[in-house]
């Protein structure tokens, strides 16, 4: 039972953080070395975890939870 929302992993901070300075998929999947579908799926997972459905609503969502300490 979850006592609050879903955490990010580390992985999944990592490819927000780098959507949040404006990258794309295949730009975020370049830097990291990962395959751009990689990049969907972890995005996919952010969106469910965060409660959102598009990349500009989970940066604003998690810089929120950021700063709050979540």
């Amino acid at each position: 039972m979850h006592s609050g929302p879903e955490r990010l992993t580390p992985r999944e901070q990592e490819v927000l953080r780098l959507v949040k300075t404006g990258l794309t998929n295949k730009q975020v999947a370049r830097e990291l070395g990962i395959g751009l579908d990689t990049v969907k799926r972890h995005l996919h997972t952010i969106f469910l975890k965060l409660g959102v459905s598009n990349r500009t609503e989970a940066v604003v969502q998690w810089d929120g939870r950021e700063h709050d300490g979540a």
